[in-house]
């Protein structure tokens, strides 16, 4: 039994670098951006360092064992080398897997907040109040990882919402719940259905990173604002004050509104973030698409327009499109346990980036 001695050598090099980083930190005092730089670099590798102590400890155990059998005299010690050998061994496989998903190349939004946008795409009244339903079940996802909920735009029709914006901010939110931009899919039968026929409606769910100011250059002769009374509920203050502000990036087009703050000072904050995150998504969509090409044909290509997930009530089943998993416990999922949906997604996007993870 042996191990992959291309992966030791290459964390042997990042360990080595590693070190030197943290020596040259100790030694820097007043040039605070090159102190970010290097803590930022440290953090992104303290857990791959971590688990790589362990995994040495487990080589030296195997590259030792036959020099320590061939000196051994005493039977009891051989049989101790031999039982730490076969615990190494047992080992090995799965702490090269784990050091190598910790090698995968980060996607660099990962760590930040995210602000969601949802709308009723085709199935009129059951497609707005879907909306709601999957509102409230990333709400209840997003209070089982202890991350904050905050409501930046709601417009409400007959049956439901015709728009939903709110952001989540946490620990990794964007990490796991990028995956849920796309074309979400319902099934069911609607309460005003008489006669019990099951209806196809979608909604269009939209995963936009929160992005600081220094990461997208706005300008302020680049900006019109419009302040307009808030609409919906919340009393006397929300109908008569000129609180609600509409931003509009006059070069890109890009539209963004907020009403749901307090004040006009809280609902601006809101918009240029939004704003912000938007004019980075449009940025990053510009590059894929100078890289990979305009697609007129976007099926299996994981683009927004894709469907990527049904769910259907009288199966009570949940179905992801784009790594082929079913489960049958759509009323759980509905109550915030995208767990499992998650963590399939992620194992999917790990195993296909280790393809190309080469040593």
């Amino acid at each position: 039994m042996s191990y992959n001695k291309k992966l030791f050598s290459s964390l042997s090099n990042i360990e080595t670098k590693y070190n030197s980083l943290t020596k040259e930190l100790e030694s820097l005092t007043d040039d605070f951006k090159k102190i970010a730089e290097i803590n930022k670099t440290l953090k992104d590798h303290s857990k791959v360092m971590k688990k790589f102590k362990e995994y040495k400890v487990i080589v030296d155990t195997i590259d030792n064992a036959d020099s320590l059998l061939k000196d051994e005299k005493d039977p009891e010690m051989i049989e101790l080398i031999k039982m730490d050998f076969e615990d190494a061994k047992s080992k090995v496989e799965s702490f090269e897997e784990e050091l190598q998903i910790l090698l995968l190349p980060k996607d660099a939004d990962d760590e930040k907040d995210v602000i969601f946008e949802m709308r009723p795409a085709a199935g009129g009244s059951e497609a707005s109040i879907f909306v709601g339903n999957m509102y409230e079940a990333y709400m209840r996802y997003a209070q089982s990882q202890n991350w904050k909920v905050e409501i930046i735009e709601s417009s409400m029709d007959t049956h439901g919402y015709s728009f939903m914006s709110f952001s989540i901010s946490g620990s990794e939110v964007y990490a796991k719940m990028k995956f849920e931009s796309g074309v979400h899919r319902v099934q069911r039968v609607p309460l005003t259905e008489s006669k019990g026929r099951v209806h196809t409606s979608t909604i269009t769910v939209a995963v936009l990173p929160e992005v600081e100011d220094v990461e997208v250059d706005i300008k302020k002769s680049d900006l019109r604002e419009d302040l307009y009374c808030a609409s919906g509920a919340g009393g006397q203050h929300v109908n008569k004050t000129q609180s609600a502000v509409r931003i509009t990036h006059i070069p890109s087009g890009i539209v963004v509104a907020c009403q749901e703050g307090k004040s006009q000072h809280s609902n601006r904050d809101t918009a240029m973030k939004l704003l912000r995150s938007k004019l980075y998504e449009k940025m990053k969509q510009d590059q894929h698409d100078e890289l990979a090409g305009l697609r007129k044909n976007q099926v299996g290509s994981g683009d927004r327009s894709e469907k990527i997930r049904t769910y259907n009530y009288p199966q009570n089943r949940v179905t992801d499109h784009r790594i082929g998993l079913s489960l049958n416990r759509l009323d759980i999922i509905m109550q915030g346990d995208f767990k499992e949906i998650i963590d399939a997604l992620i194992a999917d996007d790990q195993t296909k980036k280790m393809a190309n993870l080469e040593f």
